[in-house]
């Protein structure tokens, strides 16, 4: 996609060769225009799947997840990573590592959103390592719901996310894909 290697090229940080901060449209500062084109383009490479419920992780998962919801039509529930007084019973949950953060959450969804009928879209806003994902693909199948595929804002290709989720069978379309984060420059997988 385009527009957002462009947001990625003029406005992303090369932290070092694993890390690249773009908290200034995606993790903290949100870019609504970006985030209304990348739930386009979800939406579109998705569209004929059936989809019924899109899940997501907090935080950063949350815009890109909505805006794929309106343009599908359907309901996004984002998993926590907090215990709530309002989210304690009756929960689907997975342990989730995060690659950024060097911590392990759990992550919890309430039952009464994620049913068998479900056919459930996964959105995440990186993918490094593939275990939020994993772990949001976990929840869904604890509600013994199908998972049509994951939709990732930024692929970091040179990790073993991808695939791992290839070989466990699952669909993956991430938006950008970074081949490397070399000598702090961001390139891309060109196919």
């Amino acid at each position: 996609m385009q527009a957002l290697e462009q947001k990625i090229l003029s406005e992303g940080i090369v932290l070092s060769d694993q890390v690249l901060k773009v908290d200034a449209f995606l993790n903290h500062q949100i870019d609504p225009v970006l985030m209304q084109q990348i739930g386009h383009e979800f939406a579109a490479r998705f569209k004929d799947q059936g989809i019924t419920k899109i899940i997501t992780i907090e935080a950063s998962g949350i815009a890109p997840a909505v805006m794929a919801g309106l343009e599908l039509g359907v309901p996004v529930i984002f998993a926590r990573k907090h215990q709530s007084l309002t989210l304690k019973n009756d929960l689907y949950k997975a342990q989730v590592h995060s690659f950024t953060k060097q911590t392990t959450s759990t992550i919890a969804i309430s039952n009464k959103y994620l049913h068998a009928t479900d056919k459930v879209l996964v959105i995440d806003d990186f993918l490094a390592n593939g275990q939020a994902a994993l772990g949001l693909i976990d929840l869904i199948h604890q509600a013994e719901a199908e998972v049509v595929g994951v939709g990732i804002v930024i692929e970091k290709s040179f990790q073993t996310g991808r695939q791992l989720l290839l070989d466990k069978g699952y669909r993956v379309e991430s938006l950008a894909r970074v081949e490397s984060l070399n000598d702090g420059q961001v390139t891309f997988v060109r196919d």
